[in-house]
């Protein structure tokens, strides 16, 4: 099938549609319906095919866009969703939280002057559509290695470590504290983004290759390092950031304050049971303000809409354009009925009788020192007030301090307490030769893509180590 390579001037970009407004501000089930089968063959006809495709090496995976975009475009949705596989763990899940604008269509050649191709849209069809066919990732490796590894964290790094490692034919068990897999993917990104049944439906696939999960197991809890240390022969760590970042001048003791991964947590814990959700009597007909503008702060914001909220009202110290969260989100919560208020930093909680009434802001501005430095700085005299029956804070999160660390001659960075890799000649080995890391926990807070990648890295060095 020949591609008229001028598609890209007569058709214009397309995203996948959404449910209709007022449908999806009341429901926590994914905003976006797949593409219709027109739709994906002409998006996938724009691609240009670079010689050099800067989509691709702007993707932390280096995924094979181009190639699998020609496929999707062909039919072959079983070769796309095995193309895309090799390079990825979980495209049907980066296909729906990644942030493509930044990555991969931030960087395709028409993203200036025509819109980039629709790469998630097509990435999240193609491997939809091959599960809906009956189509498996191959966990039949040509060896059956006798080597057992241990992943420590069952979040996308481990998840995707355990994935590759089961490809190679080594016996992988995961150890996870809660009580389903995924980590944040279950229990911090809103069923809105991303419905549970894809991480149930990947936890079957892994149980059906042979892969172990002890659930509800906390490492220094119920089982020691020095343990696992004794029982595998290798051990990677993805057990990511959880602890949140506070800022200090802020009361968030006051009740009616929160910290955004309770209340996302709690959210979907409640949604996972099928049960009443507890929060929504304190979101509902009230006046709720998320501060922070990353994705996490995005998600807080579409959450207490759906929850009833009166009005939600987003703050950020910089300018929209500065927000490190997606675009894409962005645009999702503004359509739902958020308001945001940016150059604002919160100075202090307003309180009476120990309840929230709102939150004081100073604006900001940025200024170029002598150095030609941009600094945020605030302006003097510029403090204003916003009324709030309950506050979210969202300002990132840091690695807890994890004291079952402490016996395994893992060195860590003292000031943040993330994991040190060697990154020689094994990427993610960490000063331990046996134990290799990865995801958030060497990183800080970062992107799921990012994640995933580490995990795979870890799984090919693991080999290495192994094997050689």
């Amino acid at each position: 099938m020949k591609k008229n390579v001028n598609r890209f001037i007569e058709i214009e970009r397309c995203d996948a549609p959404k449910l209709p407004l007022a449908q999806r501000k009341v429901e926590f089930k994914e905003i976006y319906t797949q593409l219709e089968t027109t739709d994906l063959k002409q998006q996938a006809e724009r691609c240009l095919e670079c010689g050099n495709p800067y989509c691709q090496w702007k993707c932390p995976l280096h995924n094979y866009i181009p190639q699998w975009l020609k496929l999707a475009y062909e039919g072959r949705v079983i070769e796309a969703a095995e193309l895309s596989h090799q390079t990825n763990s979980f495209p049907e899940i980066c296909g729906r939280v990644c942030p493509q604008d930044r990555l991969c269509e931030g960087s395709c050649t028409l993203n200036d002057g025509f819109g980039a191709v629709s790469i998630g849209n097509v990435e999240r069809y193609v491997n939809d559509e091959a599960f809906k066919q009956g189509w498996q990732p191959n966990y039949t490796s040509q060896y059956q290695l006798e080597q057992k590894v241990a992943v420590l964290g069952a979040g996308p790094a481990g998840l995707a470590c355990a994935d590759m490692l089961t490809r190679m034919g080594f016996k992988v068990t995961v150890f996870e504290r809660q009580a389903m897999i995924g980590g944040l993917l279950t229990y911090g990104i809103p069923a809105f983004k991303l419905e549970k049944s894809i991480l149930q439906h990947r936890f079957e696939l892994f149980q059906q290759a042979g892969v172990e999960f002890r659930l509800n197991t906390e490492i220094g809890r119920d089982i020691s390092l020095a343990q696992i240390e004794t029982e595998f022969d290798a051990i990677f760590i993805g057990t990511g950031t959880y602890l949140p970042v506070r800022e200090a001048s802020l009361q968030i003791s006051t009740n009616g304050v929160i910290e955004s991964l309770e209340y996302l947590t709690a959210v979907n814990q409640d949604l996972l049971a099928n049960q009443d959700i507890q929060y929504k009597s304190l979101v509902e007909t009230k006046q709720v303000v998320v501060l922070g503008g990353g994705d996490t702060a995005m998600d807080c914001i579409r959450t207490s809409l759906r929850l009833g909220a009166n009005a939600v009202t987003g703050v950020y110290r910089r300018t929209q354009s500065d927000m490190p969260g997606s675009a894409k989100e962005y645009l999702n919560a503004c359509e739902e009925g958020a308001k945001f208020i940016f150059n604002a930093q919160p100075v202090a909680i307003l309180a009476q009788d120990g309840q929230v009434t709102g939150v004081r802001f100073i604006q900001t501005k940025i200024e170029v020192d002598a150095n030609k430095r941009k600094q945020l700085v605030n302006i003097v005299g510029s403090e204003f007030d916003v009324e709030a029956d309950l506050v979210i804070t969202a300002f990132g999160f840091q690695v807890e301090d994890l004291a079952w660390l402490e016996s395994s001659s893992i060195e860590r960075d003292k000031t943040n307490r993330r994991i040190k890799i060697m990154a020689k000649q094994l990427n993610q080995q960490t000063t331990n030769p046996k134990i290799f890391a990865g995801g958030d926990i060497v990183r800080g807070a970062n992107l799921v893509v990012n994640a995933i990648a580490d995990g795979m890295q870890g799984a090919r060095d693991i080999q290495q180590f192994l094997l050689n």
